[in-house]
């Protein structure tokens, strides 16, 4: 694929995503069946983080992840992520009696990283590159994954609590569907590419811009999840994505540069 096709392959995500999720929602409106809530359910959670995805990664410079990797990282990320969070989370409920929203991200953004973690150290092994840009990527992959299964969590809460109201479904899945490009997307990102970007060049100052880093994606989580309002939100939004995009920038420039890559034996 060129570069112009690259650059320009989300929109093409979001328009063809969109026509899928309207004709499913026109279906399910007037043949009033709901077995197509599901796949109401999984296109409204799957279309903003997807088309977030296909943005970046146009933007990491010379492309190097295959898309098997990307799609690894979303499914099993996404999976195992949710799946450690709710029992670490559950375990800390039942034995503290309340989980403060610190422990909550720090719960969740620990284990967003597992499956990045454990292909980064695949991708070392099997293609011989540290390039930063292939870590942020993963990540954003992996935050994909998570996202998209708890808005779908979200979403079926959503249809039983207004006992079948799909006018509630939909507006939690425009909701959240929204955010999480600047959510669990974006964070995971950050931390994953902070991670490769130790790998590729150690350092005692790279080792500290990890820790920061994950001690900064912990406090923006914190915030969104304590907080309430749009204003809120915007701003923890503005601050996510721009740090996401003022990494993915210095990365692209560390690849273009040649920096970091292993050299044969």
């Amino acid at each position: 694929m060129g570069d112009r096709s690259r650059r320009w392959a989300w929109v093409g995500v979001l328009v063809i995503g969109l026509i899928l999720y309207m004709a499913v929602l026109r279906t399910l409106v007037s043949t009033q069946n709901p077995n197509f809530v599901p796949a109401l359910i999984l296109l409204g959670a799957t279309l903003v983080p997807l088309t977030f995805l296909t943005f970046a990664q146009a933007r990491t410079g010379r492309w190097q992840v295959p898309a098997s990797v990307l799609v690894t990282s979303a499914f099993f990320g996404g999976v195992i992520g949710t799946v450690v969070a709710g029992t670490l989370e559950y375990d800390t409920l039942r034995g503290l009696g309340t989980l403060p929203m610190l422990f909550v991200a720090l719960i969740e953004e620990s284990a967003k990283l597992i499956v990045p973690v454990v292909l980064l150290f695949t991708v070392v092994a099997q293609h011989r590159r540290r390039v930063p840009s292939d870590g942020l990527i993963i990540g954003v992959a992996a935050g994909m994954g998570f996202a998209a299964l708890e808005t779908m969590g979200y979403a079926f809460s959503a249809l039983l609590s207004s006992q079948g109201n799909i006018g509630a479904v939909e507006q939690t899945l425009f909701i959240r569907g929204l955010t999480a490009p600047a959510g669990h997307t974006a964070w995971t990102g950050l931390t994953a590419g902070a991670l490769w970007a130790l790998l590729a060049s150690p350092s005692v100052a790279r080792l500290f811009g990890f820790i920061g880093t994950f001690l900064g994606v912990v406090v923006l989580h914190t915030l969104w999840d304590t907080f309430s309002g749009s204003l809120v939100f915007v701003v923890l939004a503005i601050i996510s994505i721009g740090w996401l995009f003022w990494e993915l920038h210095r990365y692209r420039a560390f690849s273009e540069h040649g920096v970091g890559q292993l050299q044969p034996n």
